[in-house]
């Protein structure tokens, strides 16, 4: 299918989609590439991942994953793939570059596999990937004239070996991303750092809680309460008009993570999932100027045939993700000016050096208590000790700073104006260091 604008892409979502259109898609999922390859413009078959080998009845292997990239970074200059880490137990990071090097090109970057038991996002990353090196088709060589787009494929290989959440020391990766003490998080920092993407999508899977938690796909943004108005917009139109319709069009049930609703009535009777906490990788998005949405698959099995037969649940699930990617790339391709309008905003801001940086809360929400410094210092200081450190953390996230005296002084007036304190302030919640707080503007 190719990456074509639909008129749907901007109406509200909809509801009362029939569950057998979700089973449908699914049992096709392997038969329909996320990017058109007419047959007769492909001199060769494009290689298959061992998902699809196997028509879903095993996850692709870690061996066949290394050599789907190295044959799509011999095809030619659309694409590169580079190594940007090493795990604990020594498996490669890999980040795989498709389309434009101009360095204006809109960026679009793919985080998959975060949590090593929620293999389906990674194989629509694996499948999306190979769609687009070998596409032929007008749109998409378009979209990929004037787009850069990056992925992670798997960005927790030794939790994808093990079977589970954390990586090779336990730890779970998207609650490691303003800290950096993990490898794998500490390479995702510096892509953001050096790409600067102007969309993330971070893919994961949840197990439904019926019948108040059991859409088969969910959605997010960023919902820090320091990320740009303007932002904020961006990614909540993205998740809300363009990839929640999308999945309805494709047979999916769709919601809002974290909400749990009545079943009756549609009414939100709860809230979970994280909300503000920056640690996670998708508040992290808007704290650096990034579009960021939250694609969650559910795991389960949904019908009779699913629980005899796994291949079809698996087939369902990733062709769920293959549907939020597909309105991703949409999305990007079609707002570009209003994605860069955004994301120029959210950098602006930091340089004007204005207004609160909340320590605590979510959009929409009553702020915590003591967590919204009205009057923000200028910078902090760190003691030389205290940048030894933290220095290398501070320099992944793209916080600048300057000698001062024993030590240095990271200025609150820069692109990173509203993490910083984040990091620095004894009052945020997973704070570095305890900066000492310059008031003296």
């Amino acid at each position: 299918m190719p990456i074509a604008p639909r008129g749907g892409g901007r109406r509200p979502p909809r509801r009362g989609r029939v569950r057998n259109l979700a089973l449908a898609a699914a049992s096709a999922a392997l038969a329909v590439p996320l990017i058109a390859v007419p047959s007769d413009a492909a001199r060769t078959a494009p290689p298959r991942t061992g998902f699809e080998v196997s028509a879903g009845a095993r996850w692709t292997g870690q061996a066949e994953e290394a050599a789907l990239l190295a044959g799509l970074g011999g095809h030619g200059d659309r694409v590169a793939v580079r190594r940007i880490g090493t795990t604990a137990q020594g498996r490669p990071l890999r980040l795989v570059r498709v389309g434009s090097r101009d360095p204006d090109a809109l960026t679009v970057l793919l985080v998959c596999g975060q949590h090593g038991d929620e293999p389906a996002g990674r194989e629509a990353c694996l499948t999306a990937v190979r769609d687009l090196v070998y596409a032929t088709d007008a749109r998409t060589r378009a979209l990929l004239a004037r787009t850069e787009i990056l992925v992670v494929p798997t960005a927790n290989p030794d939790g994808l070996a093990a079977g589970t959440r954390g990586n090779a020391d336990g730890v779970d990766i998207n609650r490691d991303h303003l800290a950096l003490r993990t490898a794998e998080a500490r390479a995702v920092a510096a892509v953001l750092r050096d790409h600067e993407p102007d969309v993330i999508e971070d893919l994961h899977e949840y197990e439904a809680t019926a019948p108040y938690y059991d859409k088969d796909l969910f959605v997010l943004w960023p919902r820090n309460p320091n990320t740009v108005a303007r932002l904020h917009a961006e990614a909540r139109d993205l998740a809300e008009r363009w990839v929640r319709p999308a999945a309805l069009d494709a047979g999916f049930s769709s919601g809002v993570y974290g909400e749990w609703t009545d079943p009756d009535t549609g009414r939100v009777v709860k809230r979970i999932g994280g909300d503000g906490q920056e640690r996670i990788l998708r508040n992290i998005a808007g704290l650096k100027h990034a579009v960021g949405l939250l694609a969650e698959s559910r795991t389960d099995a949904l019908t009779v045939p699913e629980r005899a037969d796994a291949a079809l649940g698996n087939r369902r699930r990733v062709t769920s993700q293959l549907t939020v990617l597909k309105a991703l790339l949409r999305y990007a391709d079609e707002r570009r000016g209003s994605i860069a309008a955004a994301t120029a905003a959210s950098r602006a801001a930091g340089l004007a050096d204005r207004g609160p940086v909340h320590l605590g809360g979510v959009d929409g929400g009553a702020p915590e208590p003591g967590g919204t410094p009205d009057d923000p210092p200028c910078g902090y200081r760190l003691t030389r000790e205290q940048y030894a450190r933290v220095g290398h953390e501070l320099a992944l996230h793209g916080v600048t700073s300057r000698p001062d005296g024993d030590g240095v002084y990271v200025p609150l007036r820069q692109p990173a104006r509203n993490l910083i304190p984040l990091l620095l302030d004894v009052r945020a919640a997973y704070h570095l260091t305890k900066g000492q707080p310059d008031t003296a503007c």
